[in-house]
């Protein structure tokens, strides 16, 4: 088949399971192309690999699950920071403790539903 030339826009997306909580994000590589026979078409790619669409049937790394809520990039980021301060009293000494110490040392924690939405619950 062939196709004629091809835009490529960069997009990324949050996800959060509702089945097991797990929350991550991805950034792809989303080509238009339009075949010879004037159809438009689009190709995903994550991490140089070609992938269906994540807004079809998104599916959870960690359970399989696909019930998976979709939302705009750095969501998942973000609380994970917001939940990091949280945790760390902050005093001037810990404080600047904290910022000599790589974030490489800190342990990788499974990020609940929970703890994802939480900053998002009225008060």
């Amino acid at each position: 088949m062939s196709e004629i030339a091809a835009t490529t826009v960069h997009e990324a997306y949050a996800f959060a399971c509702m089945k097991c909580g797990y929350g991550w994000e991805q950034s792809y590589e989303i080509e238009h192309h339009v075949d010879v026979h004037g159809h438009a078409f689009v190709v995903y790619t994550a991490d140089g690999e070609r992938v269906p669409s994540p807004l079809s049937t998104p599916t959870c790394a960690n359970c399989g699950g696909h019930v998976v809520r979709i939302m705009r990039a750095g969501r998942v980021a973000g609380v994970q920071e917001l939940l990091r301060k949280q945790q760390m009293p902050q005093t001037a000494e810990t404080g600047a403790k904290d910022r000599t110490v790589s974030t490489a040392a800190t342990p990788d924690r499974h990020w609940r539903l929970s703890d994802l939405l939480h900053p998002f619950q009225r008060r």
